[in-house]
């Protein structure tokens, strides 16, 4: 596609890994396909993490710093990022987003003055305030969702109706406002959602921002149409046929791991181990940068993982009610469990962080035992591995009934981290999936293997075909670039 190198692409992501990682991937995508030049904006210590990023030799994709202190918004010092920060203060985070109001207000307003207007701004559902930026200056404007589209109408739905307060009394409740009739157990809903009242600072928060998304001219999904139909349609439905598009996977999996392979990152600890593994013997456990479970769920999981007799990789953060990015104690799980897995060969366990990408794409890997955050879904998925779904927080929930009830790759194992649960049910689960001779195993990676296919033809990018994530992208940008042609002969006729 023939387009100009001056077109400038605002995109604005919230603070936090899991948002700011596909929001660098898409500005490199945009870069490279479209030749323009994007320019992301954020708090300054984001832009120094977005810095060092950055892949070198990116010279049209600019980082905008916005004014911004974390203490003034009763947050510790230099607290920029839900990384570093606990639970119970996180929604002084969120309290704190409109303070970036004006900043932001004025950085597009001084681009206006100087005629050099961006041709649209791309931002995150947290700044629903950005639409009322955009619509001032006539700007067109999306929200690019970093999840999958089922599991963010859920989302929406639930924050929006909060039904949940309706029947208080009722263990399930129907979403009045769902394409299908879905009913949704208090047990899947996160922590904030349950302990929502509606006038509480949670709900304030999000029936603003989702409510004012709603005005944007488009939703951009990182998730893919063939496997998203359902959640795509509710989007559709309230916004417009042609104003949501699937774009996912927007990070390049494969590339990263040529890059990282190169990089020396084979050389890893977890990597030199699952060599000597069998094929399809291996479950990888993680639960996100910003997840852990209980005590009791960590000593529980532990003994079904050693009662399964299975080889497993397992990054292991502190519990609940200890700093997640603290020390890992040995005294959490049975005495001299990681000892005896050493010693048999049987379990790795990773302190804080592992290759995730090298582990999912090794041939050992059978399972991922996984949190369900969309980032880890769509890693996963790229590579064929089915899932045992373990959702913690936000739409974790919703995307694990999409993998298990829409698409038939995961069987869920646990919800929460506040909830009981069994190493009898550990040791059932696992074998249930991992099992050689479990007829449901065999249908799961075989249903993975096909979204994977799925995943492969969407982003195809070639002069015979072009995969219906690339499409989706072309037609938002050519109704981007027609806004923008109309907005300057509204002007020339007004003159």
């Amino acid at each position: 596609m023939s387009t100009s190198s001056k077109e400038n692409v605002i995109l604005f992501p919230f603070m936090a890994q899991g948002h700011l990682i596909p929001y660098l991937a898409l500005a490199l995508k945009i870069q490279s396909k479209f030749d323009y030049t994007v320019t992301i904006v954020n708090t300054p210590l984001n832009i120094q993490k977005l810095q060092k990023s950055l892949p070198p030799n990116t010279p049209n994709i600019n980082l905008v710093s916005l004014p911004y202190c974390s203490s003034d918004h009763n947050l510790p010092p230099n607290s920029e990022n839900t990384d570093v920060l606990p639970y119970t203060i996180m929604v002084n985070l969120l309290d704190s987003l409109p303070s970036l109001k004006p900043h932001f207000h004025k950085y597009i307003s001084d681009l206006v003055k100087l005629n050099t207007p961006p041709l649209c701004i791309i931002a995150d559902w947290f700044f629903g305030w950005t639409v009322e930026v955009a619509k001032e200056f006539d700007i067109f404007h999306s929200v690019f969702n970093t999840g999958g589209a089922y599991g963010m109408a859920i989302y929406y739905s639930i924050w929006l109706n909060q039904p949940q307060l309706q029947n208080e009394s009722e263990e399930e409740f129907l979403l009045p406002d769902f394409p299908q009739d879905l009913r949704i157990h208090r047990s899947q809903l996160a922590n904030n959602v349950l302990q929502a009242t509606g006038t509480d600072s949670w709900s304030l928060f999000y029936k603003r921002e989702l409510s004012q998304t709603l005005s944007s001219d488009g939703f951009l999904f990182n998730t893919v149409e063939e496997f998203d139909q359902v959640g795509l349609t509710y989007f559709r439905s309230r916004l417009g046929q042609d104003s949501v598009w699937a774009v996912g996977p927007v990070s390049d999996y494969s590339t990263s791991l040529k890059s990282r392979a190169s990089n020396g990152t084979s050389s890893d600890l977890s990597i030199q181990w699952i060599d000597n593994q069998e094929d399809k013997s291996v479950l990888y456990i993680s639960f996100g940068s910003q997840n852990t479970i209980s005590s009791t769920q960590m000593m529980e999981l532990a003994i079904g993982l050693e009662k399964s007799g299975k080889s497993f990789i397992w990054v292991v953060r502190p519990p609940l009610g200890h700093d997640i990015n603290g020390e890992f104690r040995s005294d959490w799980l049975p005495d001299g469990f990681e000892e005896r897995m050493k010693a048999k060969n049987r379990g790795l366990l990773m302190r804080k962080w592992a290759p995730q990408l090298e582990i999912l794409s090794h041939k050992a890997t059978s399972v991922f035992l996984s949190h369900c955050g969309w980032n880890s879904i769509l890693e996963s998925f790229s590579f064929g591995v089915p899932i045992i779904g373990w959702p913690i927080s936000a739409d974790q929930y919703n995307n694990s009934m999409l993998l298990e009830q829409e698409i038939g790759v995961c069987v869920e194992l646990a919800r929460g981290n506040r909830n009981e649960i069994r190493n009898e049910d550990v040791v059932r689960v696992i074998d249930l999936v991992m099992s050689n001779q479990s007829k449901k195993g065999a249908e799961m990676r075989t249903k993975a293997c096909q979204v994977k296919k799925i995943i492969e033809s969407a982003i195809i990018d070639e002069e015979g075909f072009k995969g219906s994530s690339v499409k989706g992208l072309e037609e938002f940008f050519a109704m981007a670039l027609l806004r923008k042609k109309k907005m300057k002969i509204d002007q020339t006729i007004a003159a």
